[in-house]
């Protein structure tokens, strides 16, 4: 049975290690939300062991050093695991041959998810051998300008890596489509996507190995998205806390009653926000 608390106190006196989601939990759309950098700082004071999780298409290097930017203290966290990072150890492995050309469809051109791995950028479809579809720009394209972008590549059979599965992003102006929508309506075109970061399994195993492996029992993931971070919290067998930002802002209670009724788990706790 879910339940309602007041804040972290109790899940710090419950749970000794924590994933905590990045987008919705510590940062809004415009920066980091105003009472997060103490809260995770106090909770990393108390000896507990702290990863961040994110569906950014962004590997971790540049995702902390944008946290140290917003104020949050490099002693405040163990380690950062991306959707990004983990999309970049899944191409090594997969050892493509020298050239390959993928076609980006991201967010300020980031291109960190292939660094070092001897793959090429693509113009076009035409020119590509598989699509990475990392970020959304809803404030620059509509989902039809995408569909567009990505028909010729769906007529070809181009596989698809999805790293980045959120549906919906935060943005300065509210809710915006993300890039997990844009990978949706490729596979409504017939295309085929792989998909990494919540609430698939793999990111979850990367963020319990930064842990250090522990019982996970004591672990608990803090999340604000049913469908991503408390689906594939519970999907792990961990404990889950859903936080009321993030995407659940402002949302009135009848409707998050709704949501939690649909949603393919529940969570164990819901706390207003981030904070003790």
């Amino acid at each position: 049975m879910t339940r309602y608390l007041d804040g972290l106190a109790e899940l710090a006196a419950r749970y000794d290690h924590y994933l905590v989601d990045q987008f919705g939990v510590l940062l809004s759309g415009s920066g980091a939300y105003t009472f997060a950098p103490a809260a995770l700082a106090k909770l990393a004071g108390m000896g507990k062991t702290i990863v961040l999780l994110s569906n950014s298409g962004k590997r971790a290097a540049p995702n902390i050093a944008r946290l140290r930017n917003l104020g949050f203290l490099p002693g405040s966290f163990a380690g950062l695991v991306s959707s990004g990072e983990v999309a970049h150890d899944l191409l090594r492995r997969r050892d493509l041959p020298l050239g390959t050309r993928f076609l980006l469809v991201g967010r300020g051109g980031d291109t960190t998810a292939t660094e070092g791995l001897g793959l090429r950028q693509a113009d076009t479809a035409a020119d590509a051998d598989l699509v990475i579809i990392s970020g959304a720009e809803p404030e620059r394209f509509t989902r039809a300008d995408y569909a567009r972008l990505l028909a010729p590549a769906a007529e070809r059979g181009l596989p698809a890596l999805c790293t980045n599965p959120d549906l919906v992003m935060l943005t300065d102006g509210g809710l915006a489509f993300g890039a997990g929508q844009i990978a949706q309506d490729y596979v409504g075109m017939g295309g085929q996507v792989e998909w990494v970061g919540t609430p698939y399994a793999a990111v979850y195993a990367a963020g319990l190995a930064a842990l250090g492996s522990p019982d996970p029992a004591r672990v608990v993931c803090i999340g604000d998205s049913l469908d991503h971070d408390i689906a594939g919290g519970a999907s792990a067998g961990l404990s889950t806390a859903l936080v009321r930002t993030g995407v659940l802002a402002e949302m009135p209670p009848a409707e998050l009653a709704s949501c939690l009724a649909a949603a393919p788990a529940q969570p164990d706790f819901i706390l207003p926000k981030f904070m003790f």
